[in-house]
């Protein structure tokens, strides 16, 4: 029996289950490692926050998922990574042998080592730190007077929007205000995207201080570097991606930014027994955003060369489309959509994108719910 083990529930790991399920691996003992039972489908999350999902709409149980896949569960995290011995190494001490080993991670919002950062903000990511944090900032939301994020992509928007959402669901009223180090929000997306969102940031009352960078932040207070401060109740941390600390010392060879470096058979450019996806992860020639919509549609092809690497058989490359469609809520029951220079804005949007959102949870959680 060959060992294969997928080391994170991503978007990507959840297709490799899927597939070895309805169609088993032969001779092969799969195993996912994950340090949490609850795998978070990330479109979904500004809608969590802004009420329209409960939990368990927008999560995929890991546990049952394996289950249905006859494969094996480890709720751990992992810690190191030894490739020359192919070891994997999880907290507590235990390690794992492998001979195909799959890893998708995710990432965390970067800190840059700005003073205060890791004491005083609450980061978007992992999902199991920022639900506990909105919470408990819900709870206490007659008080509040002004809340931060820092961070003016897509994710920074959705969540200011959806966050301002709630509360004022709640009955709370506090200001709103957008950071990010950026000349504009969404600097990825094309103008006619930028300019809606703009204006529905404008339209609810959102500050956005755009070109403005955060120097340090203390208890009640964020500093930008240009002298000025903003009093605050809450900051929450919205900026780009930041690969694992463990990956750094796991011996894998990584791009400029230190995520795993891949070819786009999405196997190690160092281990060919190691291959890695979703934002964990950096295809070699393909720079693309850390987005769950390229996560997602790296499924299948890492499904596939999972299947050709247990069976000594040539993998296939796969290119990603370099431009993908984006469906950017906005608070309440109203989004945009854009790709390349078009954007088109409204609740039918929403409903759009509702629909795509619960089709593709349901597609896993149906497998274990029948």
């Amino acid at each position: 029996m060959k060992r294969l083990v997928l080391v994170g529930g991503g978007h990507s790991h959840v297709a490799v289950l899927k597939s070895h399920g309805e169609a088993p691996m032969p001779d092969t003992r799969l195993t996912l490692v994950s340090a949490k039972r609850h795998a978070p489908y990330s479109g979904m999350l500004p809608g969590l926050i802004a009420g329209h999902y409960d939990y368990h709409q927008c999560h995929i149980d890991l546990v049952r998922l394996a289950g249905y896949a006859r494969a094996g569960f480890l709720e751990v995290e992992a810690v190191a990574l030894d490739p020359k011995e192919r070891l994997l190494f999880l907290a507590g001490g235990e390690r794992v042998e492998y001979d195909i080993l799959s890893i998708d991670i995710g990432s965390t919002p970067p800190t840059f080592g700005i003073p205060g950062v890791p004491e005083h903000v609450i980061p978007a990511k992992p999902i199991e730190t920022l639900l506990p944090a909105w919470e408990g900032l819900r709870a206490r939301a007659a008080g509040l007077k002004r809340v931060a994020l820092v961070g003016g992509g897509a994710a920074g928007v959705e969540l200011v929007l959806a966050m301002q959402y709630r509360l004022r669901r709640d009955g709370a009223v506090p200001g709103f205000d957008l950071i990010t180090d950026t000349p504009f929000v969404l600097p990825s997306h094309d103008v006619k995207a930028r300019r809606m969102l703009q204006r529905i940031l404008d339209e609810r009352g959102v500050r956005v201080h755009a070109g403005r960078r955060v120097a340090a932040v203390e208890p009640g207070r964020v500093a930008l570097e240009d002298g000025a401060s903003i009093d605050v109740d809450a900051v929450f941390w919205v900026t780009g991606a930041t690969p694992a600390a463990w990956l750094r010392s796991s011996g894998l060879q990584t791009d400029a930014a230190g995520f795993i470096a891949v070819n786009p058979c999405l196997q190690s450019e160092s281990h060919a027994d190691i291959f890695a996806a979703g934002d964990c992860a950096g295809v070699t020639g393909q720079p693309r955003p850390k987005s769950g919509v390229f996560a997602v549609r790296q499924g299948a092809p890492l499904s596939g060369n999972l299947r050709r690497a247990l069976a000594g058989q040539a993998l296939d490359p796969y290119v990603s489309p370099p431009h993908a469609l984006a469906l950017i809520s906005a608070g309440g029951k109203y989004a945009v959509a854009t790709r390349n220079a078009w954007a088109l804005q409204g609740a039918w949007v929403w409903r759009w994108k509702d629909w795509i959102d619960r089709r593709f949870v349901a597609k896993y959680q149906r497998l274990y719910q029948n």
